[in-house]
């Protein structure tokens, strides 16, 4: 018996068990973006969707999977560019991979690639593709916390995610004032 087996594969899942575990894939996806959007006001661009899994609006940077609606071949930036345009309507000047790492190490073999984006620019109205309803929120980086207790108490959830993003400009604050 194989060490790495295929026990189920959907339009959009795969479960794999491979040395015991179970495990989640995408079929044809190379990766997935976070964007974390930063004006020159020092307000971060988020957005908001109702989630079916959760059954919840859920507060996230602006994210998505890489090779889904681009080629197969799809540069990570450039999967940022285009995931931030559509839920967003923004393109940004400037780029930075910021960090990378997994999002649910348990759950499935997916990285994430956060990218820092400044130099923003409105061009579009956003709201996502397809059949997703977001919502765009911009919000000034120093009401941020307050901003998401309020939306919480009103039953919206926070991806995680979100958590890093806010670490990572924390950081990126600190360093500039140092």
């Amino acid at each position: 018996m194989s060490d790495d087996v295929i026990e189920f594969e959907g339009p959009f899942l795969r479960l794999r068990k491979k040395k015991g575990w179970q495990y989640v894939e995408r079929p044809g996806i190379t990766g997935i973006i976070a964007v974390i959007p930063v004006t020159d006001d020092n307000e971060l661009i988020l957005v908001e969707q109702f989630r079916i899994p959760v059954e919840a609006v859920v507060i996230e940077l602006p994210a998505g999977l890489v090779g889904d609606d681009g080629p197969a071949d799809e540069e990570l930036v450039e999967a940022a560019k285009r995931e931030l345009l559509e839920e967003t309507g923004y393109e940004a000047d400037c780029w930075e991979l910021a960090y990378q790492g997994p999002p649910s190490p348990g759950l499935s073999n997916e990285i994430v690639s956060f990218f820092m984006a400044t130099g923003l620019k409105k061009v579009g109205v956003g709201g996502g593709v397809g059949n997703e309803d977001i919502k765009v929120k911009k919000v000034p980086i120093s009401e941020v916390w307050g901003w998401i207790n309020s939306r919480c108490k009103q039953g919206a959830m926070v991806d995680p995610k979100l958590f890093g993003g806010l670490f990572y400009i924390q950081e990126r604050l600190n360093s500039l004032q140092a």
